[in-house]
């Protein structure tokens, strides 16, 4: 490696160091917090390397002056995101750019690192990624069966009590259930509310307890016994599953048992209380956070945070207490903290280890051996020839990814009399598909603009129904991303028949129905940590390009575990992990043959690398 000439880094990042972030690597320390994270890292990388030429950006890799001629700066991109609209923006600006790619992710104990090259390997988008899982309402409000489905109406009650409301997180009973079909006008005399202050009334959360103060005892009663007896009278929806138990304060507070939530030996934040101790943490909980806003002012809102104790111990009360209430186990701050904010533990040694094989994987591209680069796979436990570091070929371009091919192609199922443009905007060509910016044409002979990424051009459409512009089943829509120098052909696929709450669906898409891993023994035992094929640098001794630089860009938009589909491989063949960001599993096909050798990069006197974090 001492062939390779020193290089210049180009850090960006838009986050600010936060308390959280202290834990999980050796760059920040207590003193930094609140800081720009690049900057941080640029000054702590120099006290150990003096000499690196380091540039730093508190900025977003998604800003538009990040375009297509400035990633052609650079001759090698590394990445280190936390989220998946970042990673398919830099994922398609380094296709379009035609710069080599390290993408990597962690996941507590799990991590991986791969090599993405046009026309060489798989991108990052060639195998289709879990969606985030989505819960429908009535199972929330009604008949929750699973832990997540109690944190995640808590985290609502949060912001129905406390935060900005929102019609589409109700927390009461779902009347509308189509499960329950039932007559309100026969059974509601059915439901015993309480005596007093707890009388169901189909108002608002937040009004209902801003009329009694937000008296802890009187929301505990209406949320936990009268909205429970509520869902009882719903006759239907409990012939084939357990019915819930209302909980009463007063019965609770009497029957206390003292010893019940004394002290035990652990950690705080991992013993599971009981119920009189989960009563207690809501009141404590309740009284703190009705104060906050209170301080705040008229119309003021609070903001849902994991690291807020408060907040955090207000969603671990309520949601403990409705596991009580629909027999459930009950679970530990830390469990529901995990839960609830979508959380996968950091763990610095595993982001170490990464970053060490994302220089490693870079050394090798640098010295001009793309075609020796692996994905290299980092497991929790050691696999059957007792490693923990598992290398892989890397695969092929997928002949049906939608990004990568010579002309992507998509179709969309969706109702083109319900679907509006902004819908097709925003849900699909931007949430969906990644774009950032998109402009749509409507292949109908006439050229007719349906979306303008120009300001005000196209806003009056956006209120209007696909079928408002001769769009029907087989019409076809041409997307263009000019930010991401990217273009889709999207063919529509009229139907009525999608299941509830489902806008549209990505004809031939099934993510939770991967291919099942396919076994090359004689590749992977070929492989082994340590050999010319592993993670090991490369000892090349071609003439690499002159003044190499790299950006390295540290991009945390979003909050959540950094990951790109944390697989790994186990004797022989790759198995499915959790990917970090959805909490699902994910598949990634091992190859099957033998990569074709890559040309070595070109010479160029000003080469650079990005490295994204």
């Amino acid at each position: 490696m001492s062939d390779i000439q020193p290089c210049w880094f180009l850090q960006i990042d838009l986050d600010t160091i936060d308390v959280s972030n202290l834990n999980r690597q050796f760059l920040f320390q207590k003193k930094h917090v609140g800081k720009s994270k690049a900057q941080v890292a640029k000054e702590s990388a120099l006290q150990f390397c003096p000499t690196a030429n380091i540039t730093a950006y508190h900025d977003s890799i998604m800003n538009p002056d990040y375009n297509v001629e400035f990633f052609r700066k650079f001759v090698l991109v590394m990445n280190a995101l936390d989220n998946r609209a970042a990673r398919n923006h830099v994922n398609r600006m380094c296709l379009a750019a035609d710069i080599p790619l390290i993408e990597s992710g962690t996941a507590g104990y799990l991590g991986q690192v791969t090599v993405i090259k046009k026309g060489m390997t798989e991108c990052y988008e060639c195998q289709p990624k879990p969606t985030q899982k989505t819960f429908p309402g009535c199972t929330i409000r009604n008949t929750p069966s699973e832990p997540i489905h109690c944190i995640v109406w808590a985290k609502y009650l949060f912001n129905q009590l406390f935060g900005e409301e929102d019609a589409d997180q109700e927390v009461s009973p779902d009347t509308a259930d189509p499960e329950a079909a039932w007559k309100p006008e026969e059974t509601a005399a059915r439901a015993t509310a309480s005596e007093k202050d707890g009388d169901i009334k189909r108002v608002s959360t937040k009004d209902w307890a801003r009329s009694t103060g937000y008296d802890p005892v009187k929301l505990f009663n209406k949320l936990f016994k009268d909205d429970i007896m509520y869902l009882l009278t719903m006759d239907k929806l409990w012939k084939k599953r357990k019915a819930p138990t209302p909980l009463d304060w007063h019965q609770l507070e009497n029957s206390a048992c003292p010893q019940e939530d004394s002290p035990v030996s652990g950690l705080k934040d991992q013993q599971v209380l009981g119920v009189w101790g989960h009563c207690q943490l809501f009141q404590q909980s309740v009284e703190t956070l009705s104060s906050q806003l209170q301080e705040k002012g008229e119309g003021a809102e609070l903001v849902w945070d994991k690291d807020d104790p408060p907040a955090m111990d207000f969603v671990t009360a309520a949601s403990n207490l409705r596991m009580h209430i629909f027999s459930m186990n009950m679970k530990s701050r830390f469990d529901v903290k995990s839960m609830a904010g979508n959380i996968i533990p950091a763990i610095a040694t595993t982001n170490a280890v990464i970053a060490g094989l994302i220089v490693l994987e870079g050394l090798k591209i640098l010295s001009g051996e793309l075609e020796s680069c692996r994905t290299i796979f980092l497991n929790k436990c050691p696999n059957l020839r007792k490693k923990l570091l598992v290398p892989c070929i890397l695969d092929p371009p997928s002949a049906n990814c939608y990004v990568c091919t010579s002309k992507p192609e998509v179709t969309v199922k969706l109702n083109v009399h319900k679907t509006m443009v902004l819908s097709l905007q925003d849900r699909i060509l931007k949430e969906r598909f990644g774009m950032v910016a998109p402009d749509v044409q409507i292949e109908d002979g006439k050229g007719t603009i349906l979306i303008s990424s120009e300001e005000g051009e196209t806003e009056a459409n956006n209120s209007k129904f696909l079928s408002d512009f001769g769009i029907r089943n087989g019409s076809r829509l041409q997307v263009d991303d000019f930010l991401q120098d990217y273009t889709l052909l999207v063919n529509v696929l009229h139907t009525e028949e999608l299941e509830r709450d489902v806008e549209f669906e990505v004809v031939g898409e099934a993510p939770d129905k991967a291919p099942p891993p396919q076994t090359n023994q004689e590749e992977v035992n070929s492989i082994t940590n340590g050999n010319k094929d592993s993670a090991q640098p490369s000892t090349s001794s071609k003439a690499p390009a002159e003044d190499d630089d790299i950006m390295i860009v540290d991009s945390d938009e979003e909050e959540g575990a950094s990951s790109s589909s944390a697989t790994a491989a186990t004797s022989g063949t790759k198995r499915k992990h959790s990917d970090a960001e959805t909490g699902e599993a994910s598949t990634k096909r091992p190859r099957t043959d033998q990569l074709s050798a890559a040309a070595a990069p070109t010479d160029d006197d000003d080469d650079d690398i990005i490295a994204l974090d």
